[in-house]
């Protein structure tokens, strides 16, 4: 890792000791129903890195709060407190939409009074139609297939405190935004933004998605255990796929298995593999908090940026 000299490196023995004093407050059975599809956690990760990660969070939004309060002091004028937005980055498969959604319900219940959203942007893909109008269906998932000037304007209304912003709803199951519907963000404390292009992708020459950011989380682990973990959820999802005829891995999952398999491989090699590599490894080096993963998932070190 060459950009590991602007951080800390912080091993998990040592990462769970810097704070002790909160329990996890949530039960094995609502950890276990954010899972992602073959993804490995348990409530000892979640005591050991997830609720010192909180705390540190925490102590970044007071220093967030405070900054604001010192503007409105030399602005002689009262400045809300814009949300305070969370960006979390990764590879596919490597487990960010639980660190996402586990870090969603941690700060919910510590912050009652905090309204924390969460949203992917998955969502501001371009549909499948104007990909393959484009001739970058094979391209899924690269920079060009975002909308980013779209997702540049809604971040830009959720720090402007807007009401209600509605966002493209993106479907799993059937691999493409969903027409005509929206998932909503009304006035968030904070906001969780997960996805493969959070810390990358300017919209133009001035403007990148991780300016809104005020607390960024890579989730990292070598490209081969990542492959093992595509493989095995592509595995997961054949095992269900085969009962809806709509979901997208459906001719899969009836057809021969093997082939199958080769096909998710192809896909990793050709596509998952060439975007990690050129696209979202580099962006690393932005982020606060890289959490660092090894065999089954486990975090094993923490690196915690300088700087």
């Amino acid at each position: 890792m060459d950009d590991k000299m602007n951080y800390y490196q912080i091993a998990r023995k040592e990462w769970q000791e810097f704070y002790r004093n909160g329990a996890a407050p949530l039960t094995q059975e609502e950890l276990d129903s954010i899972k992602s599809f073959n993804d490995q956690i348990s409530m000892q990760d979640v005591q050991d890195i997830y609720v010192p990660l909180t705390h540190l969070i925490h102590l970044y939004m007071k220093e967030f709060e405070s900054l604001t309060v010192s503007k409105g002091l030399f602005l002689h004028e009262y400045v809300p407190v814009p949300p305070f937005i969370i960006g979390i980055a990764g590879s596919v498969a490597v487990g960010k939409s639980t660190t996402a959604r586990l870090l969603q319900m941690i700060l919910s219940r510590t912050f009652k009074r905090r309204n924390v959203q969460l949203i992917t942007t998955d969502g501001f893909l371009y549909p499948n139609k104007v990909l393959e109008e484009r001739g970058i269906m094979d391209r899924k998932g690269f920079p060009e297939s975002y909308d980013m000037e779209k997702l540049i304007e809604f971040l830009n209304q959720v720090k402007s405190g807007q009401e209600e912003i509605k966002a493209p709803l993106y479907s799993h199951n059937v691999y493409d935004i969903i027409e005509g519907e929206f998932e909503t963000i009304q006035q968030p404390d904070i906001l969780i933004v997960e996805g493969i292009n959070t810390l990358q992708l300017p919209a133009n020459q001035q403007i990148y998605v991780s300016d809104f950011f005020d607390f960024s989380v890579y989730v990292d682990a070598d490209s081969s255990l990542i492959e093992k973990w595509y493989l095995d959820r592509f595995g997961a999802l054949l095992d269900t796929a085969f009962r809806d005829p709509e979901n997208y891995y459906y001719k899969y999952a009836i057809g021969d298995r093997k082939d199958a398999f080769a096909m998710a491989k192809d896909v990793w090699n050709s596509v998952n593999l060439k975007n990690l590599e050129e696209y979202i490894l580099p962006t690393r080096g932005r982020a606060d908090i890289i959490l660092h993963k090894t065999e089954h998932h486990i975090i094993d070190e923490i690196f915690l940026r300088k700087y």
